[in-house]
Protein backbone atom coordinates (compact mmCIF):
# COMPACT_ATOMS: atom_id res chain seq x y z
CA UNK A 1 0.00 0.00 0.00
CA UNK A 2 2.90 2.37 0.79
CA UNK A 3 4.39 1.68 -2.62
CA UNK A 4 1.11 2.56 -4.27
CA UNK A 5 0.87 5.81 -2.36
CA UNK A 6 4.47 6.63 -3.21
CA UNK A 7 3.76 5.95 -6.88
CA UNK A 8 0.72 8.20 -6.75
CA UNK A 9 2.67 10.96 -5.00
CA UNK A 10 5.53 10.68 -7.50
CA UNK A 11 3.16 10.85 -10.44
CA UNK A 12 1.41 13.85 -8.96
CA UNK A 13 4.79 15.51 -8.40
CA UNK A 14 5.60 15.06 -12.09
CA UNK A 15 2.28 16.54 -13.14
CA UNK A 16 3.51 20.19 -13.11
CA UNK A 17 6.51 19.22 -15.26
CA UNK A 18 4.29 17.49 -17.78
CA UNK A 19 1.87 20.39 -17.73
CA UNK A 20 4.67 22.89 -18.27
CA UNK A 21 5.89 20.80 -21.19
CA UNK A 22 2.38 20.86 -22.62
CA UNK A 23 2.32 24.70 -22.44
CA UNK A 24 4.90 24.87 -25.21
CA UNK A 25 3.32 22.79 -27.93
CA UNK A 26 5.88 20.91 -29.98
CA UNK A 27 6.08 21.39 -33.70
CA UNK A 28 4.87 17.80 -34.17
CA UNK A 29 1.20 17.48 -33.14
CA UNK A 30 1.48 13.70 -32.76
CA UNK A 31 4.05 14.22 -30.00
CA UNK A 32 1.62 16.49 -28.14
CA UNK A 33 -1.10 13.87 -28.56
CA UNK A 34 1.21 11.16 -27.22
CA UNK A 35 2.16 13.31 -24.23
CA UNK A 36 -1.49 14.07 -23.47
CA UNK A 37 -2.34 10.38 -23.73
CA UNK A 38 0.55 9.43 -21.41
CA UNK A 39 -0.53 12.07 -18.90
CA UNK A 40 -4.13 10.86 -19.05
CA UNK A 41 -3.07 7.25 -18.50
CA UNK A 42 -0.88 8.26 -15.56
CA UNK A 43 -3.71 10.18 -13.92
CA UNK A 44 -6.12 7.27 -14.45
CA UNK A 45 -3.60 4.81 -13.00
CA UNK A 46 -2.96 7.00 -9.98
CA UNK A 47 -6.68 7.44 -9.37
CA UNK A 48 -7.11 3.65 -9.46
CA UNK A 49 -4.22 3.17 -7.01
CA UNK A 50 -5.75 5.68 -4.60
CA UNK A 51 -9.20 4.10 -4.94
CA UNK A 52 -7.78 0.63 -4.31
CA UNK A 53 -5.93 1.86 -1.22
CA UNK A 54 -9.10 3.50 0.11
CA UNK A 55 -11.07 0.30 -0.51
CA UNK A 56 -8.45 -1.76 1.33
CA UNK A 57 -8.49 0.67 4.26
CA UNK A 58 -12.28 0.57 4.42
CA UNK A 59 -12.21 -3.23 4.58
CA UNK A 60 -9.73 -3.09 7.47
CA UNK A 61 -11.93 -0.61 9.32
CA UNK A 62 -15.00 -2.80 8.79
CA UNK A 63 -13.20 -5.90 10.07
CA UNK A 64 -11.98 -4.09 13.18
CA UNK A 65 -15.44 -2.64 13.83
CA UNK A 66 -16.97 -6.10 13.56
CA UNK A 67 -14.47 -7.52 16.07
CA UNK A 68 -15.15 -4.68 18.50
CA UNK A 69 -18.91 -5.17 18.12
CA UNK A 70 -18.56 -8.88 18.97
CA UNK A 71 -16.48 -8.07 22.05
CA UNK A 72 -19.00 -5.46 23.22
CA UNK A 73 -21.86 -7.91 22.69
CA UNK A 74 -20.06 -10.61 24.70
CA UNK A 75 -19.33 -8.18 27.54
CA UNK A 76 -22.95 -6.97 27.52
CA UNK A 77 -24.23 -10.53 27.65
CA UNK A 78 -21.96 -11.33 30.61
CA UNK A 79 -23.11 -8.19 32.40
CA UNK A 80 -26.75 -9.05 31.79
CA UNK A 81 -26.21 -12.54 33.21
CA UNK A 82 -24.66 -11.05 36.35
CA UNK A 83 -27.57 -8.63 36.75
CA UNK A 84 -30.06 -11.46 36.31
CA UNK A 85 -28.30 -13.60 38.93
CA UNK A 86 -28.26 -10.71 41.39
CA UNK A 87 -31.93 -10.00 40.75
CA UNK A 88 -32.78 -13.67 41.30
CA UNK A 89 -30.96 -13.68 44.65
CA UNK A 90 -32.75 -10.48 45.64
CA UNK A 91 -36.12 -11.98 44.73
CA UNK A 92 -35.37 -15.11 46.78
CA UNK A 93 -34.45 -13.00 49.81
CA UNK A 94 -37.54 -10.80 49.40
CA UNK A 95 -39.74 -13.89 49.15
CA UNK A 96 -38.14 -15.34 52.28
CA UNK A 97 -38.65 -12.06 54.14
CA UNK A 98 -42.32 -11.95 53.15
CA UNK A 99 -42.78 -15.53 54.37
CA UNK A 100 -41.04 -14.64 57.63
CA UNK A 101 -38.11 -16.91 56.97
CA UNK A 102 -34.53 -15.98 57.40
CA UNK A 103 -32.91 -15.34 54.03
CA UNK A 104 -30.29 -17.93 53.18
CA UNK A 105 -26.81 -16.46 53.27
CA UNK A 106 -24.56 -18.49 51.04
CA UNK A 107 -20.88 -18.54 51.94
CA UNK A 108 -19.10 -15.50 50.65
CA UNK A 109 -17.46 -16.09 47.30
CA UNK A 110 -14.34 -14.25 46.33
CA UNK A 111 -15.03 -11.59 43.73
CA UNK A 112 -14.43 -12.88 40.26
CA UNK A 113 -12.33 -10.56 38.13
CA UNK A 114 -13.69 -9.77 34.72
CA UNK A 115 -11.70 -11.49 31.99
CA UNK A 116 -9.49 -9.14 30.07
CA UNK A 117 -9.53 -9.21 26.32
CA UNK A 118 -6.42 -8.34 24.38
CA UNK A 119 -6.51 -5.14 22.34
CA UNK A 120 -7.00 -6.27 18.76
CA UNK A 121 -6.92 -2.78 17.30
CA UNK A 122 -4.34 -2.62 14.53
CA UNK A 123 -1.58 -0.09 15.15
CA UNK A 124 -2.02 3.13 13.21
Amino acid sequence: MKNQLLTAAFSLALLPLLTRAADDPPADSSLARDQAKALSETVKHDAKVVADAAKHGAKQVATTAQQVAHEVAAASKEGAQQVAATAKKGAERAKAAVNGEKAPNPPAKPAKAAPTTPDKTPPS
